[in-house]
């Protein structure tokens, strides 16, 4: 099964809207008749940038503590899928996206993917679980010095990390062969 994030412009920013639609979407996907199945869950020219920054500078304390609510509902979502997830990661994978792709069980990236929560230099902190997920894959001081330096990370080193479990030309094929050894057992 698959699951594609798409947005007209290709970012895939996840909007209070979209991070609604993706879990109802999984929630639909759960409790249908096929939710054994392995997921892969892939983007369109970017995996996704994240949350979009123009919506949340317009959140208030409340409406803040909903959207952050609803970003950590989403990842449990996906954490508790029923089936392995796998994250085909094209382009960018940053701040929200990259908490998404690191609430799946495996990662694979294309060559020229970038990785990174980029909040820190925003002011921002992830509130969507990215902070243990990702000290649970590369150890917590890489995971504090990824998240205090706002750094980029390419997929050779994310894959040295940890971050990702391999590195395909075509991240979405490979995770077809992937999706075919999950059911094979």
């Amino acid at each position: 099964m698959f699951l594609t994030l798409f947005s007209s412009d290709g970012h895939n920013r996840l909007t209070r809207a979209k991070v609604e639609l993706l879990r109802a979407e999984l929630e639909n996907l759960c409790t249908s008749a096929l939710p054994t199945l392995p997921l892969v869950i892939s983007g369109d020219k970017y995996f996704s940038v994240g949350a979009d920054l123009n919506e949340i500078k317009q959140l208030t304390g409340p409406a803040a503590v909903a959207f952050g609510e609803a970003g950590q509902a989403l990842m449990d979502t996906i954490d508790s899928y029923p089936a392995p997830v796998c994250a085909a990661v094209t382009g960018y994978c940053m701040g929200g996206g990259m908490d998404l792709a690191l609430a799946c069980d495996y990662r694979i990236a294309s060559r020229h993917a970038i990785f990174g929560h980029r909040g820190a230099a925003l002011g921002l902190m992830t509130g969507w679980g990215g902070t243990q997920r990702l000290a649970r894959l590369v150890g917590r001081a890489r995971a504090v010095e990824m998240f205090i330096a706002a750094e980029k990370v390419d997929a050779e080193r994310a894959l040295r990390y940890g971050l990702v479990d391999r590195i395909a030309e075509d991240p979405v094929s490979a995770a077809m062969v992937w999706v075919e050894q999950q059911i094979a057992g």
